[in-house]
């Protein structure tokens, strides 16, 4: 279970270069939002960012919520209530249905 390949959406292969292309944000941008603890990309070795296409969906979410007002500390709350709601639903889908996840 924990040595499960990630799907193509949460494979962090695509440069910083890539993502300011897809999303129309500066690398500036980016940094500040992982200074925020908004988005976590992974490093290289020799440090080079690496992002996922679920980490574009969050930036684009991210510079949305930003334009219309959202302070960075509530989006932050934002996120970490849908992932603890991610969490649970996993652990009820796990515990009651062994065949696979409830829809």
């Amino acid at each position: 279970m924990g040595n499960e390949t990630p799907s193509y959406r949460e494979q962090k292969v695509i440069t910083i270069g890539i993502v300011t292309e897809l999303t129309g944000l500066t690398s500036r941008q980016i940094h500040y939002y992982e200074t925020r603890k908004l988005i976590f990309p992974d490093r290289t070795p020799n440090g080079t960012r690496k992002y996922s296409f679920a980490d574009i969906e969050r930036l684009l979410e991210i510079a949305e919520k930003i334009e219309e007002g959202v302070q960075t500390m509530e989006i932050r709350r934002d996120f970490s209530k849908k992932e603890k709601r991610k969490m649970i639903i996993g652990q009820i889908n796990s515990h009651f249905n062994r065949n696979g996840p409830i829809k």
